[in-house]
Formats: structure tokens, C-alpha cells, sequence
């Protein structure tokens, strides 16, 4: 018997969103008869997408009370609720034993219904701290590619979404049919890691003190080197207490947390780009050891640094 499919559509909807569960459980599946794939709305209608062209939705709500799995691949805004009738239909179904799955900000529709209250989940890391402040109960982690409790999955942001659709796949029947589709979609069976090895860090920006743009720069510049609090406090002729004051200030972290981010990143650049040995990558980042830099790697980005370079080296 087809494991039923609901996928929710709305105005606005961007099609890559759309497409991600619809592929993975229809078109990526060789055999259709495994999953029965619905796009449903709140009501039968026509849609517009983001793209400029609309779609035609033939099912409401209704389908929920047969589904298996209810899928709301994105959110149009995170700061609109979703209807009472699309919660209610949300929650009879979880209750009757459906699985609900939220992908990126399509998790803040599964935390609007309440069943999130007391649980883990994640969404798309930029608007982790929005989905914390809106769901207070809900206990939002900024880093999993997507988070499972028993009938209530939630994902990061794009990618990850197939990467949750490919585990719920894993699930249902096993991994050798999901390796299957993933070779079709050209995708990773499954992905080590979580969000923050694709957060880009950002540039420093400009501190309005010379004195402390001057010094981001000398670091930038001299990542291997060691650094201690008062040699940098001296270079900029203030004291301790003064000098770690203007610091946070101006970067909104610690010099250890600053330095640290900054060799993190020149890390990833050079396991990229260079054929650099870890060895070698260690002393050029300023982290000393080998040791060091896979200590760091793995509680930062929870991977290896050459399991980064096997994902992101360029060709």
C-alpha cells in the first residue's frame, strides 16, 4: 500500500521549494507505487509562485485525514500564524498518527500548532533566533540539518530539506533504496555536519576606531602567529580592561572567539582551494597542531577537516 503524501502549497510559493519533496518521494522513486504524492492548499484554487507562474491545487485540507506524511516545504512569513483550520487540520492528523515535517521556515507553521512545545527543532540558521523568540517553548538549535521526534520533523534551510526528505525515505525503506534516489538526484545519501559549516562569516566590518581597524587588519593579515590580550592591548595603546572593552564592541565577540572564527575560516579556504596538507593548513591558520584543528573542526562544524574537503573541494 502507497504511504500517502501530502505536500502544502501557498501564494507565493517558491517551486524549488515545492519541487524538493515532491521529487524525492515521486519522480526520484523508481517504483510509483510507494508513495501517492499530493500538493495540496487550505482550499482548492489557483496559486501564483514566486517564479511568475501559477499552479493549479485541486485538494484542500481534506487530504490530511488520510495522509501519512504532511509536508509544509517552506513558510510565505514568518511573522503570520497559519489559518485555524490549517493548525486544527495540522493537529487532528498528528494525533490519528501522521507524521508532520516542517522544512526550513515551514517548521514555524508545525511550532504554530503547539506540538513542538517542550521539543527540539531547527529551521534555516538566519531565522533560528526569530523562530526562538516567537516559540519561547520550543527548544530551537540553530546547527542540525533537520531534527526527528516520533510524528514531528523539522529541517534547516533548502539543501538540508532533502537531505530530512532522503532520511524520511531511509525510514520507510531502508537505505538501499534511498542511496538509489539519491544517485538519481545527485545528491549524498546523508551529509555529516550541521549548519555552521555553511554560515559565512562575515568580513570585519569597520569598528569607527582606527586604532581597532588597524589591528583586525594586522590579524587578518597574521592568522599563524600567537596572540595574547596584552601584547594586542600595547599595539593599541590601551589598557587590558579598555582594550577588551573596544574589542567586543566593535566585533561583538571575544579576541579568542574573534581569532578563532577567523582561522576557521581561513581553514576552509585553504582545504578548498590548496592541496596543502592538514599538517600544513594547522600551522598556516595558526592553530599549531593538527590535533588542534580537528579538535576545533569537529566541535564547530561536527566533521573533519578532510571530510570538508572531500565536499567542497574545487574542481
Amino acid at each position: 500500500m502507497s504511504i500517502k503524501v501530502a505536500v502544502l502549497a501557498f501564494d507565493g510559493i517558491s517551486p524549488f521549494h515545492l519541487s524538493i519533496p515532491c521529487v524525492a518521494f515521486g519522480d526520484g522513486v523508481a517504483d510509483p507505487d510507494l508513495y501517492d504524492v499530493t500538493v495540496f492548499a487550505e482550499q482548492a484554487t489557483t496559486l501564483s509562485t514566486s517564479a511568475g507562474f501559477g499552479v493549479v491545487i485541486t485538494r484542500g485540507v481534506e487530504v490530511l485525514d488520510q495522509a501519512d506524511v504532511v509536508i509544509i516545504p517552506s513558510w510565505p512569513d514568518i511573522t503570520q500564524l497559519p489559518s485555524q483550520t490549517l493548525c486544527a487540520a495540522l493537529c487532528r492528523a498528528y494525533q490519528r498518527g501522521a507524521t508532520l515535517v516542517g522544512l526550513c521556515l515551514g517548521a514555524f507553521a508545525i511550532a504554530a500548532t503547539g506540538l513542538l512545545n517542550g521539543k527540539t527543532a531547527t529551521t534555516h540558521w538566519a531565522y533560528a533566533d526569530a523562530m526562538a523568540a516567537q516559540f519561547p517553548a520550543v527548544d530551537v538549535q540553530p546547527d542540525p540539518l533537520y531534527l526527528v521526534h516520533p510524528g514531528l520533523i523539522t529541517s534547516a534551510g533548502t539543501a538540508a530539506a532533502l537531505d530530512c526528505c532522503l532520511d524520511i525515505l531511509r525510514q520507510h525503506y531502508g537505505s538501499e533504496l534511498t542511496n538509489q534516489v539519491a544517485r538519481k538526484l545527485v545528491s549524498p545519501p546523508y551529509r555529516s555536519g550541521g549548519q555552521q559549516q555553511y554560515v559565512s562569516l562575515p568580513v570585519p566590518a569597520s569598528a569607527g576606531d582606527k586604532r581597532i581597524n588597524d589591528l583586525l587588519a594586522y590579524l587578518q593579515e597574521n592568522l599563524a602567529q600567537s596572540h595574547n590580550i596584552d601584547g594586542l592591548a600595547q599595539r593599541c595603546l590601551m589598557s587590558r580592561r579598555s582594550f577588551t572593552r573596544h574589542f567586543k564592541r566593535a566585533t561583538g565577540s571575544g579576541v579568542g572567539e574573534w581569532l578563532l572564527q577567523r582561522r576557521l575560516a581561513y581553514s576552509q579556504s585553504l582545504l578548498e582551494s590548496t592541496a596543502h596538507s592538514i599538517a600544513e593548513i594547522a600551522k598556516l591558520a595558526g592553530f599549531g597542531s593538527e590535533v588542534t584543528l580537528r579538535h576545533h573542526f569537529r566541535q564547530r562544524f561536527s566533521t573533519t577537516p578532510s571530510q570538508w574537503r572531500r565536499l567542497f573541494v574545487r574542481a
